[in-house]
């Protein structure tokens, strides 16, 4: 039955409406993005809904479902619609808080009639009193012990240690947070993987699929003194693919444990395109690396670590996004880790597409890589004195000189930790740090950048302090409307701390009532010759305003800024300076806190709520973020309005601001001009202020501030409709959208 419905929304949308299972006014008053989106929502559930975790009604817990119940999940029918053609009758929870079968079990009655429980409790079991659940029922008491059970992976010696470390550094709160956030993500993230990942019989089905361009794919791989179970591991993960056209090839530099060439020359035999060659003397990695290569025929070239493992279909979509993308010469993958013995995976790294300052910031790239040997070539296989960081320095070089980057945003490589790996603790090789800084100043002198590299906030992370190459001067527009308080301390605070001086301020009055106001501008007018006061006389549009002050602005620099603003670190405008400076980038962002030192903006990622969500909102202060993303700089699709930055000629470039957004997305949609301009954003953490949001002009609370909202969102979505639905390609298709801390998506996407 489910083949015939599956590509028939409308029919699916009959079954599902029919069942009355389907509460409309529940689903758009619960997911307001629906509601002003103008769809229908129940084709809205049929379609999005469901896989990003959302209800029908209050009492269908579609999360729960899926994680529940794995036949489902891989079936990947909608999970209501399976409740409501076999789950009820199958006696299937609904939710945590409905058992169909012993509801159906307690009321012979409803079972006689053959009435669906669920909808019969809903419209009169709950009001008869009768009960939806046993409260011993052992099913969900030995459900929740196997997602308690599966928390104790985590708790181990090493595990112990860092936690002492972390809230010795950062405070019992700060490790609260990101404790919260790793058990969180324990499940879900083992529901994903049944969900998205291929299936036994799916991975049988791909080993006979033929692309029209089958390339030779050659693994190098370094092997010295590896584990035995590590490096068969390694081997017969390689002999699993479902890709066949590869050659494995293993230098070994001069192992002396005797099982590594017995290991070896067992596989050699094995498969005739496994290749090994036994080097007298150990040369290395970079060393022992290039020696994999020399021996390597393919086309392309795919890195893999002695000790760590692909996923049996990494080389088959490899292939799939050689054949989708011409010219492509570099690509990269999402990985996770797996623990010492390899029986459970985690830690999954849903990685942004090639983003060039995030790069600069870390090795976010890593694993998998896979090179055209040409590009390979060109740019020079591993160099030697970069020890612990050859693969960043390699990177670097490729990424440089590709005609095409592609990242294939699945699961691909899975990371072994053991207790000298970088994985499990970066202190175990402290000399890769400096390999690191050395490889970034070196791209840095290679592509024309004048600045310095150093360590940044953790082991692993970098920052770069660019020289500003001319005294640049900085005009910043801050439009207001009496609020004299927010203005005084958003001024003072700039002028006090700035430590960059060449700037001017521009103050655009908007029909502001109190007479304080005023008096405040008689007394910056009389102080300071660097302040000037123009006037909006017409009704507040934060676009016309900004854009009738830009045209008066003496500065090459514009720097937008809300008037509940105020600065935190001396060196604000520098950091951001340092940045759109640069011919190459378009806009630049700040970090932003609420007064109780959380995170206001982090960035802006696309489609978070329909149309765009600040990035990490709400997290502490210290938090690092989705792997550091909260203490890099990066690069973004957005970032928000109330503290922008860009170079004149590229606001005049891209006709400012759209007068077609009063008050909202209109700092989204100038940054997305940005961007299709070819212009890079860029998110800076070193940035710093204070926004006390909303204060200065109140929320979307009325009838007419919420229409007025509405035709925003509709005029965004006809603009941009086609980069929403692409995904942000700054964040990652398999992580929410529905909030905005990065955790995984609930559903299906592979």
């Amino acid at each position: 039955m489910w083949k015939l419905l599956k590509h028939n929304i409308y029919l699916q949308r009959y079954i599902i409406k029919k069942s009355g299972l389907f509460d409309e006014r529940y689903y758009l008053k619960s997911y307001p993005d629906v509601r002003l989106g103008d769809i229908d929502p129940i084709i809205h559930y049929i379609k999005y809904g469901a896989r990003e975790g959302r209800n029908p009604n209050p009492f269908f817990d579609t999360t729960f479902y899926l994680n529940r119940y794995e036949d489902v999940a891989k079936s990947k029918i909608n999970p209501l619609l399976h409740y409501i053609m076999y789950g009820a009758k199958e006696g299937r929870w609904a939710g945590p808080n409905f058992n169909s079968g012993f509801y159906l079990l307690s009321n012979p009655d409803v079972k006689k009639a053959g009435l669906n429980p669920l909808l019969h409790y809903i419209l009169h079991g709950q009001y008869e009193g009768r009960k939806a659940k046993t409260e011993t029922d052992r099913e969900l008491k030995l459900y929740n012990y196997r997602k308690l059970s599966s928390l104790f992976l985590f708790i181990n010696k090493s595990n112990i240690k860092k936690s002492i470390d972390y809230i010795r550094k950062y405070g019992f709160r700060a490790f609260i947070n990101k404790a919260s956030t790793k058990l969180n993500s324990v499940v879900p993230y083992e529901v994903w993987i049944k969900i998205n990942e291929p299936t036994e019989e799916e991975l049988t089905a791909k080993k006979n699929i033929k692309f029209k361009y089958e390339p030779k794919i050659s693994i190098v791989v370094p092997v010295w003194n590896t584990p035995k179970k590590f490096l068969i591991d390694m081997i017969e993960s390689v002999l699993n693919q479902t890709y066949s056209n590869w050659e494995l090839c293993i230098v070994d530099g001069n192992s002396k444990e005797k099982h590594v060439k017995e290991t070896l020359e067992h596989y050699t035999l094995k498969d005739k395109r496994i290749k090994v060659k036994y080097l007298k003397e150990n040369k290395g990695i970079a060393g022992n690396s290039n020696e994999a290569i020399a021996l390597a025929t393919g086309e392309y070239i795919a890195f893999l670590d002695h000790d760590d493992v692909l996923a049996p279909f990494a080389l088959y979509e490899v292939v799939r996004a050689i054949n989708e993308n011409e010219d492509v010469d570099f690509i990269y993958s999402d990985e996770d880790k797996i623990t010492e013995d390899g029986l459970k995976r985690f830690d999954p790294f849903f990685k942004p597409d090639f983003s060039p300052d995030t790069l600069r910031s870390y090795n976010y790239i890593c694993h998998l890589s896979v090179v055209k040997k040409a590009l390979l070539n060109e740019a020079g296989w591993f160099r030697e004195g970069y020890d612990g960081s050859q693969d960043y320095d390699l990177i670097l070089r490729c990424t440089e000189k590709a005609n095409k980057i592609v990242h294939i945003p699945k699961i691909l490589y899975h990371w072994r930790i053991n207790d000298n790996s970088v994985a499990q603790d970066p202190k175990n090789k402290m000399y890769a740090y400096d390999a690191a800084k050395k490889a970034l100043q070196d791209h840095l002198d290679r592509v024309g950048l004048k600045g310095k590299v150093r360590d940044g906030i953790s082991f692993g992370l970098y920052k770069i302090d660019y020289d500003i190459s001319y005294h640049h001067k900085v005009s910043i527009i801050i439009p207001n409307k009496d609020h004299k308080e927010d203005l005084e301390k958003c001024i003072t605070s700039i002028i006090n701390k700035s430590t960059y001086k060449n700037y001017e301020i521009i103050i655009v009055e908007n029909n502001s009532k109190e007479k304080k106001t005023f008096e405040y501008y008689e007394y910056l007018q009389n102080k300071y010759n660097n302040i000037v006061l123009l006037e909006w006389k017409d009704k507040f549009n934060y676009s016309a305003v900004n854009n009738f002050a830009a045209k008066y602005a003496n500065g090459d620099i514009l720097l937008f800024l809300n008037n509940d603003t105020e600065v935190i670190n001396e060196n604000w405008i520098e950091e951001m300076l340092m940045y759109a400076q640069r011919k190459d980038v378009g806009a630049v962002g700040a970090k932003l806190y609420y007064p109780d030192d959380t995170i206001q903006h982090g960035g802006v990622i696309l489609g978070i709520g329909g149309i765009a969500g600040h990035s990490h909102k709400f997290f502490p202060r210290a938090s690092f973020g989705y792997f550091g993303r909260l203490v890099v700089v990066q690069n973004l699709s957005a970032v928000t309005g109330a503290c922008l930055m860009m170079r004149k000629d590229v606001f005049n470039e891209v006709e400012g601001f759209d007068e077609g957004y009063p008050l909202a997305f209109s700092d989204v949609d100038i940054c997305l001009k940005v961007r299709e301009k070819g212009y890079l954003v860029v998110w800076t953490p070193y940035a710093e202020l204070y926004h006390h949001e909303s204060k200065s002009r109140g929320y979307e609370d009325t009838p007419e501030k919420q229409e007025r909202f509405k035709k925003e969102i509709e005029l965004f979505k006809k603009k941009w409709g086609h980069i929403l639905e692409k995904g942000d390609p700054y964040y990652n298709p398999n992580l929410t959208l529905e909030k905005e801390d990065f955790s995984i998506k609930r559903g299906f996407f592979y």
